[in-house]
């Protein structure tokens, strides 16, 4: 099979070189926090990553050895993102030891003979060729290295998909192959990079092993189907008539192929990828998405109950692919998922301080503690508690691409004289546009707490300058664009501009002069309530969950291994599902050994956050008490006419704390306030069972006010509600 060489489709919003995007306000608060945090401290500690067996090791969670690729793939991001010096020089070390230590004929990696499958290369190599746009010093080891191997895979690729397909005397299962076929749209995104960055005179080369690769995958298409994709709660279904669309229903593949279609189609040009991606990321958040941006997936899909769990790993695939979707397809609601995950599912799941996390979340989590038994489908007891390796490792490696590739996202190109804000955020972009302009954004805000935005922009030349308008804005007198410039030889220029985006990508297109432009922008919001499953609701406002904080304490423990917990390896579908144990206290466990490469920093712990004696999660909320509180709109009440149109004279909004998503919320600058009264409502395995039905909910006492805060910030919650009348007292329904 030989592809002759021929352009890829172009993507609709450029994506810029990493580096040229820097963060600014909260935004650089958090990932500086990821620097100083697990983050950054992995390579220091870390058994899978600091011994890996990429590294001379003998540390691996997985015979895939994927733990060093997935570190990688994230800490190149934040080290660049965040001008890193201490970060890079890990990168700088770490990349020198894998490029040493490749094979005489090109592989890369520990592997040999029948233990050889690609893989573990898919993140590895996202993170060099990030790597190769920051850091140019890099070209000459990583750019051979990569074409070497592009001539070596596809070799083997031509010997009967050998490190793809299951062949006689591989040392790996078919199921063990699977996981490079179902995410094999990540390789892709490397071989196109080099395709167009770089393509060395390999053009035949790279097209014919984009097309081997999608000959031999397990195709997305194929799920994406009426009759075939499943609606139903999977937990109705037996296991049996499940194993067998496995791969198509593990929760981070889920979030990994949201994009496989647009990336396929780059080099296919087959409009019906375009509509099978629209359809999957719409099927995907109808049957099994959670209102905080993720998907629901305990290692499985799974339906909409809220004490189902999302897994961390899931949540920042779906924030890159997304952001890829938005970049290849143009749909601003693409962009709007990518934000509300963001803001809600990624920063919930992490501690305050970025040196713990949960494996997964459930919707209604009123506490985050060791559970006998569990509604998930194959997470174990510690599963939703905050550590090193609540359970299993993939989570601690990959959750760092999270907040670093939406920084990456943040500005894209759009055309050749073009530049946009996509997502929406505090950061700044310097860059030169194709048609040679020289351009500097810099946008303050506290968004998504406040929907103020000013933009700094420095050009050399006239360009034009989108800003992406969300789905959730209400236009209204209150929704405001002004622009004034000073022209390196003419006066002040100032207008004001009447806010109408283009109605697919959402983008707001400001034509700029050379010069020096500020721009303010006003958004307008409303409180949005969402239908979920048993007649029950969940509260945003603008690209924020709102949730009940249930009052809790926490307690710590020295760090446990991932596999002390008793169950089987969650990664294979043919583990036990039931996860019990015989007692309802925690099974013992033996701190966590050091590794030998260093002693683990005492800010690593396990945690678990549980409920304060007497509080209240059995709540029931009127929804047509709602009403929305800021501490920005606080101020801007109290200042004149003056002052809040003026952006010279307007005050600063009152600065964010830092850390910011802070356990017991008194740090959030937004609220909601209601009504509400406790309701009976049984349990299930340990925490909140089904929201109980219309019918059956009866006010136990008088009503009284609830506070909602945003979600990243309530690590115990409870963010889906049954609904009930309010009068004078006691209610039913």
């Amino acid at each position: 099979m030989t592809q002759s060489p021929q352009p890829l489709v172009p993507f609709e919003f450029r994506p810029l070189p990493l580096g040229s995007i820097k963060p600014q306000g909260w935004l650089k608060d958090q990932m500086q926090l990821m620097a100083s945090g697990l983050a950054g401290h992995e390579h220091d500690f870390y058994r899978f990553v600091s011994e890996s067996s990429w590294l001379g090791g003998g540390s691996e969670y997985s015979k895939l050895n994927e733990g060093f690729p997935y570190w990688l793939n994230g800490i190149v991001p934040l080290a660049y993102g965040m001008d890193d010096e201490r970060l890079k020089d890990q990168i700088r070390q770490s990349v020198q030891i894998v490029l040493q230590r490749r094979a005489s004929d090109g592989w890369i990696g520990p592997e040999k003979g029948g233990a050889r499958n690609f893989w573990a290369r898919y993140p590895l190599f996202l993170g060099m060729i990030q790597l190769l746009e920051a850091d140019s010093s890099y070209k000459s080891s990583i750019l051979p290295a990569l074409h070497d191997f592009v001539a070596l895979q596809n070799k083997m690729l031509k010997n009967d998909y050998e490190g793809y397909l299951e062949r006689p005397g591989d040392a790996l299962t078919s199921e063990d192959h699977g996981w490079g076929r179902v995410r094999v749209a990540d390789m892709m995104i490397t071989l196109q990079w080099l395709y167009e960055h770089d393509p060395a005179g390999q053009e035949v080369m790279l097209m014919e092993n984009l097309d081997y690769l999608r000959r031999g995958q397990i195709d997305w298409a194929e799920w994406y189907k009426e009759g075939v994709y499943i609606k139903e709660d999977f937990s109705t279904i037996p296991d049996e008539k499940l194993k067998p669309i496995f791969p198509y229903a593990h929760g981070v593949n889920v979030g990994q192929g949201l994009k496989a279609g647009a990336v396929i189609n780059r080099f296919t040009n087959n409009a019906s990828l375009l509509t099978m991606s629209r359809r999957a990321v719409d099927w995907t958040f109808t049957y099994h998405g959670a209102t905080s941006g993720t998907i629901l997936a305990d290692e499985r899909l799974k339906g909409l109950a809220p004490y189902y769990g999302s897994e961390l790993c899931t949540t920042v695939e779906t924030m890159y692919s997304l952001t890829y979707l938005y970049q290849t397809l143009g749909d601003s609601s693409f962009a709007d998922r990518v934000e509300l995950a963001a803001f809600n599912a990624l920063p919930v799941a992490l501690t305050p301080d970025w040196w713990a996390h949960q494996y997964l979340t459930q919707p209604n989590q009123p506490a985050a503690k060791y559970l006998s038994e569990t509604p998930w489908w194959n997470v174990n007891g510690w599963g939703n508690t905050y550590g090193l390796e609540p359970n299993y490792p993939c989570c601690t490696v990959n959750h760092p691409q999270g907040y670093p590739k939406f920084l990456s996202g943040m500005f894209v190109g759009v055309g050749q004289n073009g530049l946009a804000h996509a997502l929406l955020g505090p950061g700044k972009v310097e860059t030169t546009l194709p048609s040679g302009a020289a351009v500097k954004v810099s946008c303050l805000t506290n968004y998504p707490f406040s929907n103020a935005f000013t933009y700094t922009v420095d050009s050399s030349a006239p360009f034009e300058f989108g800003i992406r308008i969300p789905g959730w804005h209400i236009p209204g007198p209150s929704s405001t664009i002004k622009i004034s410039t000073t022209s390196p030889s003419g006066p002040i220029s100032a207008k004001s501009v009447s806010i109408s985006p283009d109605a697919h990508s959402g983008l707001q297109t400001l034509p700029l002069s050379t010069g020096t432009s500020t721009i303010t922008l006003t958004l307008s919001h409303t409180i949005n309530i969402i239908p979920r499953a048993n007649s029950s609701i969940a509260i945003q406002a603008g690209p924020l969950l709102y949730a009940l904080q249930i009052p809790s304490y926490n307690t710590s423990t020295a760090v446990k291994a991932f596999n002390q917990a008793g169950t089987a390896n969650p990664f294979s579908p043919t583990a036990n599902t039931t996860n019990t144990t015989n007692s309802s206290n925690p099974p013992p466990a033996s701190p966590l050994s050091p590794s030998v490469n260093g002693a683990i920093p005492p800010e690593v712990r396990d945690y678990q956050y549980l409920p304060q004696n007497g509080a209240k999660w059995a709540i029931a909320i009127d929804p047509s008490t709602l009403s929305f509180h800021s501490k920005f709109r606080d101020q801007r009440e109290s200042q004149t006419d003056t002052e809040q149109t003026e952006p010279n004279l307007r005050q600063a909004e009152p600065s964010l704390p830092n850390p910011l998503w802070t356990g017991d919320g008194e740090g959030m600058p937004t609220w909601i306030e209601a009504k509400g009264c406790e309701i009976a409502w049984d349990t299930l395995k340990g925490g909140p069972g089904p929201v109980p039905a219309a019918g059956e909910r009866k006010c136990l006492g008088e009503g009284f006010a609830v506070k909602l805060i945003p979600y990243g910030g309530a690590k115990v919650h409870m963010s889906e509600f049954p609904t009930v009348e309010l009068g004078g007292g006691k209610n039913e329904r």
